[in-house]
């Protein structure tokens, strides 16, 4: 059903809305945006928000790279997609939408992240397919001291009914923001980290997925502030703290609602196009984690026996694989069968990650690709000989070395376009190169404040 601009206008008026924020995210994986007042909504509906086209050269650190293209001139315009209407309960009278990028001639500009998505979308369209998918949030709480210093919230165990009960009012204040959003919460707990907790959110076709993550972010950290807390889903907050990731659990669905990564007479239940969408992931997964592990930070967590998907490999509910074959649920087999891919966190743009994510499993879809066999151990419990007899390799262990494997991938390049993957490259060579600049501490402060 379409939603008109009146709509908007009229819930916005009937929530005491006085700012609709008007939302991106960038190639630095931070929410920007500007804000709209309710008086003169319903034209910006219309005609969006002007935005200098250098904003996403913009890295991290607000410091502009020189992206040909993304200079002093030129303008697009940030116009909002009224399906993804939120109120922001922890930000008094104000609303917030998620734009696209247009420009002056009225089409999806081409350094457009979420317009990149739904490019992936429409490929995958052609084959008469849509990706359903969800990002599993962990996150961590902390407070912060006069000096600036950041510590966890607690000290309490995995999964403890005793981390539960001290983050309970802030739980539920989360659970009651994301279900006025019209967000479906499936699962919360608290994880390995001190102050670590993790949400789960109900799975949504892509577009909605990559929105719906954006919206997570902004709640954990609105409602933290509520609380007089500091929430970071940085991919390691602390130094000696397990890491945040933002796993993505996803599956492909014909247009009979039909599960197609559901075999009911393969062995594990997954189907051949199942193996051959992993297939795909896995023969572009150096590339991928520059998109979807795109932070210096990213790799402090990619660690062997961090359960962090260190190796490029998959297994049926190996959490040290890159790609795990998820258990269904008994009561939905055929319509829960699913993969985990676990190498991605909350510094990746999820237009991107998800967009990427897309293009690498349609590629081995075309190209009928074999995962090949599957890895049920720890790989860090075989030895160098056992690991290279069985193809087992680690991921690339820093951001520059991924940024030179996406350079080198023909495919994801050709899908993000030259100027988004120009920018994109250039954004996170330049973190690169800033963080290295930094002792160790600032870069994790840096990133626990910025994400």
């Amino acid at each position: 059903m379409q939603i008109t601009h009146e709509a908007i206008v009229q819930r916005a008026r009937d929530s005491g809305v006085r700012l609709v924020q008007f939302l991106y995210c960038d190639n630095g994986a931070i929410i920007r945006g500007k804000a709209s007042a309710l008086p003169g909504l319903g034209g910006r509906l219309s005609d969006g928000i002007g935005l200098t086209v250098a904003m996403m050269a913009m890295n991290s650190l607000d410091q502009l790279q020189p992206v040909e293209g993304m200079g002093a001139v030129g303008e697009i315009r940030l116009v909002p997609d009224p399906a993804s209407f939120v109120v922001l309960p922890y930000q008094p009278h104000t609303a917030a939408m998620m734009c696209d990028m247009i420009t002056g001639a009225r089409e999806p500009w081409a350094g457009c992240p979420r317009s990149f998505l739904k490019r992936m979308r429409a490929r995958a369209a052609a084959h008469d397919v849509q990706l359903r998918a969800a990002m599993e949030a962990e996150f961590s709480l902390a407070t912060r001291d006069a000096a600036g210093v950041y510590a966890p919230f607690d000290r309490t165990l995995c999964f403890a009914s005793t981390g539960m009960a001290m983050a309970g009012p802030f739980a539920s204040d989360l659970v009651a923001t994301l279900e006025s959003q019209g967000t479906i919460v499936e699962q919360y707990y608290p994880e390995l980290g001190h102050g670590q907790h993790e949400i789960t959110i109900r799975h949504q076709e892509v577009l909605r997925a990559a929105d719906n993550h954006l919206w997570l972010r902004e709640a954990i950290r609105g409602v933290a502030r509520t609380h007089g807390l500091v929430a970071s889903l940085a991919p390691k907050p602390f130094a000696d703290q397990a890491g945040n990731g933002a796993h993505i659990h996803f599956s492909l669905w014909d247009a009979n609602d039909r599960n197609l990564f559901y075999d009911s007479t393969a062995a594990d239940g997954l189907s051949l196009i199942g193996r051959q969408f992993m297939a795909g992931v896995l023969a572009h997964l150096p590339a991928l984690v520059a998109i979807t592990c795109p932070s210096v930070n990213s790799y402090y967590r990619l660690q062997p026996r961090a359960w962090s998907s260190a190796y490029a490999i998959w297994g049926h509910d190996n959490r040290e694989a890159a790609l795990r074959v998820a258990s269904p649920f008994w009561s939905d087999v055929a319509g829960s069968t699913n993969l985990e891919l676990k190498s991605a966190d909350s510094s990746c743009n999820p237009y991107l990650a998800l967009g990427a994510l897309l293009a690498a499993g349609l590629d081995g879809i075309e190209r009928e690709l074999d995962p090949g066999e599957s890895v049920e151990v720890d790989p860090a419990t075989l030895s160098d000989v056992e690991q290279l007899e069985r193809g087992i390799t680690r991921l690339l262990t820093t951001l520059d070395a991924a940024l030179d494997a996406l350079e080198a991938d023909a495919l994801l390049l050709d899908a993000l376009g030259p100027l988004l993957a120009r920018s994109f490259l250039s954004v996170r060579r330049s973190e690169a190169r800033a963080y290295a600049a930094m002792d160790e501490a600032t870069q994790f402060t840096e990133h626990f404040e910025k994400y």
